[in-house]
């Protein structure tokens, strides 16, 4: 029986096996670069998921986001963050149409002013219940030092309003580009959400970043890759044992005077 598989040691057989093998582990290799592609999306989609470590200390905003336009990342979003300066009391703002624990309400938002000529800070100092009113609780006066937890600019305006817009004073959506019609100075990238509320505000949650970098779609065709490079080495194998298998079988056949092709004696020599 070995002999029959004598012709994987022709040239032709042993350049095939070395080129089938090589694609084998291409594919593999790739495979494995796709899977740790889609890790390196999803572990930061966990981590803002799970949010800050118990304990962990706080980072200067201005060593997270070092310039201006600097952006906010799945790396960054749930980061806790600590800024100094003074609230804009004249220019708060409410965001309504917000849900937390199963509660419908609105977020507080004001403006924190850092270094003289500096960018400013979205605050959301809490969450209030029911719909904004027409005097939205004030903000420490002074200079205060927030601690809070930074969050990715929101892309969809959930605060329901219609063809009318929303009353002055409040905000459809926290974003740079809508708080740039509103403020007379430069913010940064993304919004705070503060932890230490005073009293009667409830604070906001971490949000998941929409259509970051983390388990999105561009997350799931890693994987989908990743799939495929494996489904095709094993194609690649099966290919190899197949052909060596009909390759043996002929060479069988002829060894029992057989046609390989019809599977019948062959004719005798006249």
């Amino acid at each position: 029986m070995v002999g029959v598989y004598r012709f994987l040691l022709t040239p032709r057989w042993l350049g095939g096996t070395v080129l089938a093998l090589a694609a084998i582990a291409v594919c593999l290799w790739l495979g494995t670069w796709q899977l740790g592609r889609f890790e390196d999306r999803v572990t930061p989609h966990r981590a803002t998921a799970a949010g800050p470590a118990p304990g962990a200390a706080a980072t200067p905003l201005s060593g997270v986001l070092t310039t201006p336009d600097s952006k906010v990342s799945t790396v960054t979003v749930g980061k806790p963050v600590s800024v100094t300066g003074s609230y804009d009391a004249g220019r708060q703002l409410a965001v309504p149409n917000r849900t937390v624990d199963g509660r419908q309400g609105y977020y507080l938002l004001t403006p924190l002013r850092t270094a003289a000529g500096g960018p400013a800070v979205a605050v959301v100092r809490g969450w209030l219940p029911g719909s904004p009113g027409a005097q939205l609780p004030a903000p420490p006066t002074g200079q205060v030092t927030v601690d809070g937890r930074l969050q990715a600019p929101e892309t969809t305006d959930t605060s329901g309003a219609v063809d009318g817009g929303l009353p002055t004073g409040q905000l459809g959506m926290i974003s740079p580009a809508t708080l740039v019609n509103l403020l007379p100075y430069p913010t940064y990238d993304g919004w705070v959400a503060a932890d230490g509320v005073s009293a009667g505000l409830t604070a906001v949650p971490t949000a998941q970043p929409a259509g970051g970098d983390g388990l999105t779609a561009r997350a799931f065709q890693n994987l989908g890759y990743t799939l495929e490079w494996f489904v095709f080495a094993g194609f690649v194998g099966f290919m190899w044992f197949r052909l060596a298998r009909r390759e043996a079988e002929a060479a069988q056949d002829l060894a029992l005077g057989l046609d390989p092709v019809l599977d019948q004696p062959e004719p005798a020599t006249p």
